[in-house]
């Protein structure tokens, strides 16, 4: 399929974090854009003003009559039922249809493509890379799996030559790609609803990474069970951050590269996980021939990414931090950088747990995780995607933590139980809708302070 010859796409699920980049980048490329969302949203929003048209009914007369013609593609997000009418319709009437890892392996076919995978850190770390690679100047479109504070978008720059994109373990999404450098940042198990096994996942990485046929061009950790290009951070590899300082609130390193030692990098974002996710970034720029001077500036203003360690409040009195965290590593990850940053200070943590699945596979983990805080509040499961597991309930999280300072709460109590805390750290965590609630938790600590 030539997607020079396409002239319009249709989106059916047009506001999902990947399916919105998409369509920010078809815009940009010319092509007639519309598309369906079940619900209206900050990123449906913003595409709308941009000049996209979206609709929030599932019904075939709401297509623009423009998409009724040759030459249009239409993309899906897996999320959507077979029941769904103008996907149904698209399928009766032989249209172009793809899922959106197809579509991504079509761009990448015909650019130079770099690949972040890996079960944590794939947005932060493809975040900093696409950052690094339009602020030096290449010509460079980099489909961000969250919004890059620097340009309050999940899309980064409109080149057509070089991509970044995030390779996506779930659904197998990644091996549509067309890898030309790549980098796994890790290879914990996940998405076991979908692999069944850790094995599985694994072997599914192992497929990912045959893809870079020279092992030169592929960046991993120490630990991973695969041949290519080691990064670290205060270890011994090929890539690796050292000599690592605080200073005004940021990290302060040198990096070891194979010709030289870049120094005194400054860096923002909190967490020794965040710090390797630079590495990465570091090297596959390095690689890709980025000067050293324009990786620094580039490090140095990197914002993030919303809903990473993201800060709404940061004053003497309170810190509150919202974090996308859903994984025991993750959770951990989260811990280890507010520890570092506020020592001796009491943290209350809130986790709303996402999928039924995950918390079946991982809840001795999440306790473990869990009862490493001072207070934790659980709301109950995020279902996305899924039916109830019978038995599996954040409850069930509750009574495995080795921790007396827990309570559950409902979405409704959950201001009055965060006010009643006396934390000074305030920690949101997870990947469901507790995300919306922040800025009423912002709202009622900042009336306190």
């Amino acid at each position: 399929m030539n997607l020079n010859q396409i002239h319009n796409v249709y989106f059916i699920g047009i506001g999902g974090i990947g399916m919105s980049n998409l369509a920010r980048y078809f815009k940009n490329l010319g092509k007639q854009v519309c598309g369906y969302d079940k619900t209206p949203s900050v990123l449906t929003n913003e595409l709308m003003e941009s000049g996209i048209a979206i609709h929030f009914e599932d019904s075939i007369d709401l297509i623009p009559k423009d998409f009724f013609i040759e030459n249009t593609l239409v993309i899906i997000t897996p999320a959507v039922p077979v029941t769904h009418s103008e996907w149904n319709y698209f399928v009766e009437k032989e249209y172009e249809i793809k899922k959106r890892a197809e579509v991504l392996g079509l761009i990448t076919k015909d650019t130079f493509c770099f690949a972040v995978a890996g079960t944590h850190g794939k947005t932060t770390t493809s975040g900093i890379l696409g950052h690094i690679l339009h602020q030096s100047g290449a010509d460079v479109t980099a489909f961000i799996g969250g919004i890059v504070e620097n340009y309050n978008s999940n899309l980064i720059g409109s080149g057509t030559t070089v991509t970044v994109v995030e390779a996506d373990e779930f659904d197998r999404s990644f091996l549509h790609l067309h890898p030309n450098i790549a980098c796994i940042t890790s290879m914990d198990a996940d998405h076991l609803d979908i692999y069944g096994t850790s094995e599985a996942i694994e072997a599914s990485f192992m497929e990912f990474a045959a893809k870079i046929e020279d092992k030169n061009n592929l960046f991993i950790t120490k630990e991973l069970p695969l041949e290519g290009i080691t990064c670290a951070v205060n270890e011994d590899a090929i890539y690796k951050a050292f000599n690592i300082r605080i200073g005004d609130g940021s990290y302060v390193f040198d990096v070891q590269t194979p010709t030289e030692i870049i120094k005194d990098l400054h860096f923002g974002l909190p967490g020794r996980h965040n710090l390797m996710n630079a590495v990465m970034a570091i090297a596959m720029a390095n690689l890709f021939g980025t000067p050293t001077d324009a990786i620094a500036k580039a490090i140095a203003s990197f914002k993030g990414i919303k809903r990473r360690f993201s800060y709404q409040i940061k004053t003497d009195a309170k810190v509150y931090i919202d974090d996308y965290a859903h994984h025991p590593t993750e959770i951990n990850a989260v811990h280890q950088a507010v520890r570092e940053l506020y020592p001796n200070q009491k943290v209350l943590a809130i986790f709303q747990p996402h999928l039924y699945s995950r918390t079946r596979d991982f809840a001795d983990e999440f306790a473990k995780s869990l009862s490493n805080f001072d207070e934790v509040l659980l709301l109950d499961i995020y279902p996305a995607r899924e039916q109830p597991i019978q038995g599996v309930t954040s409850q069930w999280i509750k009574d495995k933590m080795l921790l007396n300072n827990k309570k559950l709460v409902a979405k409704n109590d959950l201001v009055t139980a965060i006010l009643a805390s006396d934390a000074t750290v305030v920690v949101t965590i997870g990947a469901g809708d507790i995300g919306e609630l922040v800025p009423s938790i912002k709202k009622a600590i900042n009336e306190t302070l």
